[in-house]
């Protein structure tokens, strides 16, 4: 019986071992969660244009949280990129301003910016 009781423990011990590691190799909600830098750099210029005290850095962080909830990170990335390549002067910029793609993944955006607004400011 104490045999039996200690190769079960042993393949228990294993079995969490496994488990745990396989957890730390898998992020919880893999693709889902913004990268750090991207939630950080957008904290850092909401309270560049809000102001720069606590009050302001919980509502910034409120703000991303929820354009987190609504957007996946791939379109949240591209809509970031529209609206960045859309600031280029001429013809350059005219695409990323005026195709339909480029209106669409901002006007997403845009709306979820808005969302965030309502909640968090």
């Amino acid at each position: 019986m104490k045999g039996t009781a200690m190769i079960a423990l042993k393949t228990l011990g294993i079995a969490t071992f496994a488990t745990a590691a396989i957890s730390f190799t898998l992020p919880a909600a893999a693709g889902t969660r913004y990268p750090t830098n991207v939630i950080a750099e957008y904290v850092y210029a909401c309270m560049k244009a809000n102001g720069e005290n606590r009050a302001i850095l919980d509502r910034c962080s409120c703000s991303i949280d929820v354009i987190e909830s609504i957007l996946p990170y791939e379109r949240y990335e591209t809509a970031s990129t529209f609206k960045q390549l859309g600031l280029l002067t001429g013809e350059n910029g005219a695409l990323f301003r005026e195709s339909a793609p480029a209106k669409a993944a901002t006007a997403e955006l845009r709306r979820a910016q808005a969302e965030a607004d309502i909640r968090c400011f």
